[in-house]
Parts: C-alpha cells; structure tokens; sequence
C-alpha cells in the first residue's frame, strides 16, 4: 500500500496539470447542478437551500480557480480536508433534494474522479471511504419511506468501481506523463549536444580555413618579397660598385663625402633587402634555444617600415639575465610583429607603443602595450576573421594565439578604453 504523500510548498508539473483539469471539472459540476435545481426541479426538492448550496460550492471553485491561475493548489496540503467538505456538501444536496435518488449523487463519483487526479492511491481510497460514510449517513437520515437499501448498495458499488478505475487511469496517465517529460528532457539534451557539436565543427572548419589561408598569403608575400629584393638587388650592387670606382677616382673632397652619402644610403637600402629577405624566406618549424629580447628585437626591426609608425614613440624595455627560451623562433617573431603592428594600427599620431620582456613565476612574459582605442568586443577578439580595422583581414590575433599555443604558451590580455591595452605572451622556461 502506498504512503500518504503531502504535495510540496511549490507544485509540481503533474500537479498544475491536474488541477487545471479539476478546475474545469468543478464548474461544469456547479453549472449543471443549476440546470438540475431551477430547469425542472424535483417536486421534493428544496430549491431555496439547493442554490444556496451550490453558491458555495461556486465559491469554493472560484477560489480554486484563482490559485489555479497562480500557479498553486488550493488546500494542497491538505486534501482529507477538501474530501470531507466535499462529503459533506454532497451529502446535504442529496439530503435537500431527493435522498440516494438524486442526480447529486454523481458528484461522488466526479469528487472521486478529481482526487484520483489530484493525489496518490491512499488519497484515493480514504476519500472512498468518506463519500460511503457519507453516503451511510444520509441513508440513515432520510424518512423510512426513502430507504431504499438497492440504492445504497448501488451507490457504494458506483463508488468501489469509480475509485478503483479512477486510480488505475490516474497512474496511467502520471507514467506516460513522466515518460513523456523524460523523453522531452533527453530530446532537449540531444538537441544541445548536437547544436555543442555542430558549433564546434563550424568553429574548427573556420580556423582551419583562417590558417590555410593565412599560410597562403605567407606563402605569397614570401615570393613577392624574394622576387622584389632579387631585381632590385642586382641594380643596386652595379650602382654600389659605380659609387666606389669613383670614390677611388674622384680626389675633390666635397664630391666624396656626397659619395659617401650615397654609399651609406646604399647600404642602408641592402640591408632593408637583407631583412626582407630574411622574413621572407621559408619558416623554420625546428625548435631552438632563443634569447626572449632578440625576438622581440626582430619583430620591431620588420615592424619600422610599417607606414603608420609615423608619428608613434616605441619603447623597448628588457629585463637582463634572461632565461632562453625553447620555441621556433620564425613563428614567435610572427606573432610578436603581429602584436605590435596591432597596437600602432590602434594608436593615433602622438601614441605610444611599449614592448617589455620580463621573467616571472617560471615564465618568460613578452608585454606589447599601446595608449590607443582599446578593445570593444572582448568575447570575439581571438575569432577567425573578425577586425575592426577597414584594411584588416580578422587574422592576426588568431594566428598569434594559434604561433604561441604551438610553443607550449598562452596569449593573455587587459584593456581599459582610451587608456592602455596590454598583450602578453606567456612562455615556459624549461
């Protein structure tokens, strides 16, 4: 036999489900009983006291139907109560109208019906239990011309069998209740998983498209650049050697310092190439022990032929005794250069730009800050294809964080808008 089971403070989902039912059953059960009363009353009947009766019974349906819309349950915690009243209440319609012949009588059946929805078996049958007492009670109290023993057998029988059904096709319907939320539940956690998954496929296919075609614009730019500094090359050896065979010729000596001019304006132009060609050339992918000031060195020496450091201070802080590092040197000075044309592309003329290197808490740190707009969108910044710059591929940061991951580190960042945004990468010393 099942325990006595009190609803909880907050109803459940069966619950509200099943109260919105009973509300409804209760009204068709007040309409027709005013059908009953004033349509074609009994002629025993005491019309009077029936629709007092069942003005109450519309209150009490009025106010179950307001706690219904406030999603709880009228009397919830106490449904022996709610049985009792309504033992009672049905009894004395009975009682005022035609005794165990009155059509009141079904309401036991449909009270029956409600507290099988409502509640649990044991619920159920104490209720049962109540409406035959209830029904014994009225037999007694009718004249002994109105005791008709066939019509209390019948209404007991009525009320077994109702009871009986009512509770089997309540729990029928509470298991396919919460067989159904269950299968809701698992729809739902596939649907998440699935739309997770698909994310993540959508998210990798697009790194996996940055990186490609960021490797092939490498690839490009890398051609272009040994292409450019070979035929500009070969005229400038000719003029080199032109300048120095007339400086060994040519004895006036304000001819030879403009000479010199020349030549140094000459070398100055060869080792632009020297450092073209050297960022052009295939990237090493062999790991090597790299002093942390040195890439970042190399970065900023790519970095000041970029046209929009004009205008800008660049400052180099680094720390002394620092620890090597072991990464592949091409790829963390990419993603220092990437940095810090980043920060002078957020600075206006007059900005500054600050690259520190610094050892702390087994890391080396390399810090690129600037004084410029900031960052805006935090949660898109390391995504594929996303800039905020018009002449801007969505790239950089995304293949930094990508260069740096590949070497064992991490890419951190601060920002305060119009006030100082900050990169670091995070490398281990091993």
């Amino acid at each position: 036999m099942a325990s006595l089971s009190w609803p909880a403070a907050v109803p459940s989902r069966w619950e509200l489900a099943a109260e919105a039912v009973v509300v409804k059953m209760r009204w068709v059960g007040v309409v027709i009983g005013y059908l009953l009363v004033n349509v074609e009353p009994h002629p025993t009947a005491n019309g009077t006291m029936l629709n007092a009766l069942l003005g109450l019974g519309a209150l009490y349906a009025l106010i179950d139907t307001w706690y219904s819309y406030r999603g709880r349950v009228f009397l919830g915690h106490f449904p022996l109560a709610i049985a009792t009243l309504e033992a009672v209440f049905i009894g004395l319609l009975c009682y005022f109208d035609s005794g165990l012949e009155s059509p009141f009588r079904y309401y036991y059946l449909l009270s029956l019906i409600c507290c099988a929805i409502r509640h649990d078996r044991f619920v159920t049958y104490l209720t049962c239990g109540l409406h035959c007492l209830s029904c014994f009670l009225l037999f007694l109290s009718l004249p002994p011309e109105q005791q008709h023993v066939r019509s209390l057998v019948l209404v007991l029988v009525l009320l077994g069998w109702a009871t009986w059904s009512a509770n089997a096709l309540a729990e029928l319907l509470k298991r396919v209740g919460d067989h159904m939320h269950e299968l809701n539940q698992s729809l739902q956690e596939h649907r998440a998983l699935l739309e997770d998954r698909i994310a993540q496929r959508t998210r990798e296919l697009e790194e996996a498209q940055a990186r490609l075609l960021h490797q092939e614009k490498m690839a490009a730019f890398g051609l272009l650049a040994a292409g450019i500094a070979h035929e500009v090359g070969n005229p400038l050896t000719s003029v080199s050697s032109l300048i120095q065979l007339l400086q060994r010729r040519i004895q006036d000596e304000y001819a030879q310092e403009k000479l010199e001019l020349v030549s140094g304006q000459l070398r100055r132009i060869q080792g632009i190439l020297r450092e073209l060609i050297a960022f052009s050339r295939p990237a090493a992918k062999e790991r090597v022990w790299t002093l942390p000031g040195e890439i970042v060195q190399q970065a900023l020496d790519i970095a000041k032929y970029y046209k929009r450091i004009v205008g800008r201070t660049i400052k180099v802080q680094v720390s002394e005794r620092l620890a090597p590092v072991y990464v592949v040197r091409d790829q963390l000075v990419q993603a220092v250069l990437n940095l810090v044309l980043n920060a002078i592309d957020a600075t206006d003329r007059g900005g500054t730009v600050e690259a520190s290197v610094s050892q702390k808490d087994g890391e080396v740190v390399l810090e690129i800050a600037d004084d410029g707009h900031g960052i805006q969108e935090p949660a898109r910044l390391f995504r594929p294809y996303y800039t905020t710059k018009p002449h801007g591929t969505g790239l950089g940061l995304f293949v930094t964080r990508q260069l740096v991951a590949e070497n064992g580190g991490r890419v951190s960042f601060e920002s305060q808008p119009h006030v100082r945004t900050v990169f670091r990468i995070h490398l281990p010393i091993r």
